[in-house]
């Protein structure tokens, strides 16, 4: 540890200091996984808190804070614009500050929904590991939180292995070797670099225009939108990744349009079976997609956009529905991740740090009408993961919920199956169990269809 307070701050990139200051008590911006795994024994929870407990310090991520800085101080490796905040380590870090055991528990799901309303505490380094004993004794879950400045989906997943057991991954290929940078920009760069500078001009011009306009003609849908109530609810589904496939083999597309179009198709069952009624509805679903800022960029960070689609919930067809979205993906796709309403986020760059800082409460309140639902995709390894030698079985991610939002989806693939993540304001959908359900009922409704 003692090296570790030589770390220079590293200054927040412009769309993590914005996640970092649109969260409110009521909208915690943090992102969640929930791994269940086997137990050999009654006592396998309380071990792997203690394993967790013990690794946690050896994960240089895992000891950063975030503090807030109105002057750069002069250790920083490039500039900071005036009010931002900086990921540096934390002297105080003390794993069991966040490694926490609770009780026995007959539901994962309903006790990680009450943790999942809690915000981090933003004094630390804003992550937390919930162990939770399964009261059979034949399981245990693990609860992992990241606050979304901290960590995306990508990045807290490695942050978790780091404290899983250690897996043997093949050696990474070596990268070339960088020029080292200047103080000053080199003359030579400087026509290419304003051709850049006025093409992001014109992109943020272009993407905040297709952004407005997708607001308009909009039929909401009371279900997915609701005023702010700080609960949360969880519900989780596993279906059989060969069925994907068999559809998509079957239909055409990717796999990522056979998983949309169960969210489409689970929706419509969900808001007919409550009394909601589907005909006519076509939520926008944002699509996220990471752009990856590289090593060598700075600052690091997420940097995300996204594609924005109408979800066919109106559509009484189910090959109708993925014909769809399959055809609104393949349009997003060709027209790139860098323009159109679903790119908003990387307005970001665009904001000067004091801007995110005092704009924050009002961006937060416009996600509504932007978007109604947020369906992500969230990669694991194909490998089996383990904790303390149990077997990791099941996880489920688990996204942020967005203020004036009811949903969040999140899905994963592992080892042979498909784990849909859903997060919702526990008051406005009680019946988060009966979605869960109906995604699983849809797949079977897709396989039925596409049977000669």
């Amino acid at each position: 540890m003692r090296g570790s307070t030589l770390t220079p701050p590293d200054p927040l990139a412009p769309l993590d200091l914005a996640f970092w200051n649109i969260e409110s008590p009521e909208h915690p911006m943090h992102l969640g996984a929930l791994g269940v795994f086997e137990a050999a024994s009654p006592t396998a929870g309380a071990l792997a808190a203690d394993l967790l407990a013990a690794r946690a310090p050896a994960v240089p991520g895992l000891r950063m804070r975030i503090r807030d800085v109105w002057q750069p101080p002069p250790a920083l490796r490039a500039p900071l614009s005036f009010g931002g905040a900086t990921r540096e380590p934390d002297p105080r870090f003390d794993p069991l500050d966040h490694v926490r055991l609770h009780a026995p528990t007959t539901d994962f799901h309903a006790r990680a929904g009450r943790l999942m309303e809690q915000p981090l505490d933003r004094d630390r380094p804003p992550w937390e590991a919930h162990v939770l004993p399964g009261a059979d004794g034949g399981s245990f879950a693990v609860l992992f939180k990241f606050h979304h400045a901290l960590a995306d989906g990508l990045r807290a997943l490695t942050l978790a292995a780091g404290i899983l057991d250690p897996m043997d991954l093949p050696a990474p290929r070596p990268r070339p070797a960088q020029p080292a940078r200047g103080l000053l920009p080199d003359v030579r760069t400087l026509p290419g670099r304003l051709r850049d500078a006025l093409s992001d001009v014109g992109r943020a011009l272009d993407i905040g225009a297709a952004a407005a306009l997708s607001t308009l003609d909009v039929r909401s849908c009371a279900a997915l939108t609701a005023e702010p109530s700080g609960t949360r609810r969880i519900a989780g589904v596993a279906v059989d990744l060969d069925d994907v496939h068999h559809v998509r083999k079957t239909t055409g597309g990717t796999v990522n349009d056979v998983l949309i179009a169960v969210v489409a198709g689970g929706l419509r069952r969900w808001l007919d079976e409550r009394g909601d009624g589907s005909e006519g509805v076509a939520p926008r679903a944002l699509i996220p997609v990471a752009k990856r800022r590289g090593r060598t960029a700075h600052p690091q960070g997420n940097r995300l956009s996204g594609y924005l689609l109408r979800l066919p919930v109106g559509d009484p067809d189910p090959l109708s529905r993925l014909g769809t979205v399959r055809g609104a993906m393949d349009r997003n796709k060709d027209a790139g991740p860098g323009r159109g309403a679903g790119a908003v986020a990387l307005l970001a760059d665009h904001v000067p740090a004091l801007g995110h800082r005092l704009g924050g409460p009002l961006v937060s309140g416009a996600a509504r009408l932007w978007f109604d639902v947020l369906v992500t995709s969230v990669p694991l390894p194909s490998l089996g993961l383990r904790l303390g030698g149990h077997p990791l079985n099941e996880v489920y991610p688990l996204a942020p919920l967005a203020r004036g939002h009811s949903l969040a989806v999140a899905v994963s693939t592992y080892r042979g199956q498909v784990h849909y993540g859903l997060v919702a304001d526990a008051k406005a959908v009680p019946d988060l169990d009966r979605l869960a359900r109906a995604l699983a009922e849809e797949v079977e409704t897709l396989l039925t269809a596409c049977r000669p």
